[in-house]
């Protein structure tokens, strides 16, 4: 059994940051109760111009700012803003630039305002979280990605970071979640990550054609250490995909007391 003792979540949504859906609620309280187990938990998410940083407390970490994220060839300041999740004081670190996250906006998040801008802000994101855990100093024994945003993760870590000793031991684990966004991230996509160093046969999963939901999905599952359906109803494509890896798999565990299942996986691994 593996010794998990700090669990990583990165997350596409997290409430009371964001309204309450099927996404934000997992969100907050699978880590919750990972940390009422007992386990050290830190949380990512975007800052999206829609979180009231007054009402919820954001203030920016001026020691993890600061970095420029290079991204087809243009820089973007990476911003890192904290807050404390009461009453569970589970702290949740904010993604933040302004080329990707408004200042404020009541219309919705940026995936559905900007969509022509989401390959690169899920680049922007993942990158940002990785080197904010690097600066934390804080070697997770488990990353848990939730929500397509998240969907580089493995990738990033598995080619980019491969060396870097802060995550030599980390399992990660990706879930398959049902929130999907509709028609193809930009043309370039892959373009630009070739411009971050992969080569054409790291991204096999997603050359010819678009990059679609499924596409990006599959990414994630070709570089992940393990896969939980985190939904009751994924599309088949995707669960075969996952079965077929040969990777440890966690059908979807239901309702009721699903963090003990998650944290059983987390030790399995």
């Amino acid at each position: 059994m593996m010794d998990v003792n700090k669990v990583l979540f990165i997350s596409q949504e997290i409430t009371p940051y964001l309204a309450e859906n099927d996404l934000s609620l997992f969100g907050r309280d699978l880590p919750q109760a990972i940390q009422e187990a007992g386990i050290e938990v830190r949380t990512f998410m975007p800052r999206y111009g829609i979180i009231n940083e007054r009402r919820n407390q954001l203030h920016e970490v001026i020691r993890l700012s600061g970095l420029n994220i290079s991204i087809d060839d243009n820089d973007h300041p990476l911003i890192i803003k904290v807050a404390t999740l009461q009453p569970s004081r589970m702290q949740v670190y904010f993604i933040d630039n302004d080329d990707y996250f408004l200042r404020h906006t009541s219309q919705g998040l940026e995936t559905s305002l900007s969509p022509e801008d989401n390959d690169e802000r899920i680049i922007f994101f993942v990158r940002g979280v990785v080197e904010t855990v690097k600066k934390l100093r804080w070697e997770p024994s488990v990353i848990h990605c939730t929500g397509w945003v998240t969907a580089l993760t493995p990738l990033f870590l598995k080619r980019v970071y491969a060396d870097d000793p802060s995550f030599a031991g980390t399992r990660i684990v990706y879930s398959l979640y049902d929130t999907k966004f509709d028609g193809n991230l930009d043309h370039r996509m892959v373009e630009k990550l070739r411009l971050d160093g992969f080569s054409d046969d790291d991204l096999t999963s997603l050359l010819d054609g678009d990059v679609d939901y499924n596409k990006l999905n599959k990414i994630a599952m070709d570089y992940a250490d393990a896969i939980v359906q985190s939904s009751p109803e994924i599309d088949p494509e995707l669960i075969e995909y996952a079965r077929k890896s040969g990777k440890p798999f966690l059908p979807y565990p239901g309702t009721d007391n699903y963090a003990e299942a998650y944290l059983d996986f987390y030790r399995s691994l």
